[in-house]
């Protein structure tokens, strides 16, 4: 299951998914992580989360960053849920209208192994294309 957290620069997306993964890690049996660019909001998290800082690896498309999120899973299978900070971002996809290959493999996959993936998109949730909506929170 995919959710999206969409919203303009500056309107507290990171805060929402920071306070969604603490919130979560409280309630879930399986394990939780957190995908972000840098280490800056690594200690606003839960110790229980796995923090990751996508920058220490050689990611630069979405189909190194889809084969990212595959190991990830790969290496736990007890993973519930995975949070990405800024999406888009991660996996170098210039525009959100050429993002519905990457959403759709990652919606199969987290299908797949009964994993939820939240991620934020730096875009209003007015402005996403018709294949964000039905995912957007």
């Amino acid at each position: 299951m995919i959710r999206i957290v969409a919203g303009s620069t500056g309107e507290g997306k990171t805060k929402s998914l920071i306070d969604l993964a603490n919130e979560t890690v409280k309630g879930t049996k399986g394990h939780v992580v957190y995908i972000d660019g840098d280490n800056s909001h690594m200690l606003a998290l839960h110790h229980e989360i796995r923090y990751i800082n996508i920058s220490e690896y050689p990611i630069d498309n979405y189909n190194a960053f889809f084969g990212f999120m595959c190991g990830v899973l790969s290496e736990d299978s007890d993973i519930t849920e995975i949070f990405v900070d800024g999406l888009l971002k991660m996996a170098h996809v210039s525009q959100i209208e050429s993002s519905d290959e990457l959403i759709e493999k990652l919606k199969a996959v987290t299908d797949r192994f009964n994993v939820r993936l939240i991620a934020s998109i730096n875009c209003e949730n007015k402005d996403l294309p018709d294949f964000l909506k039905e995912y957007a929170i």
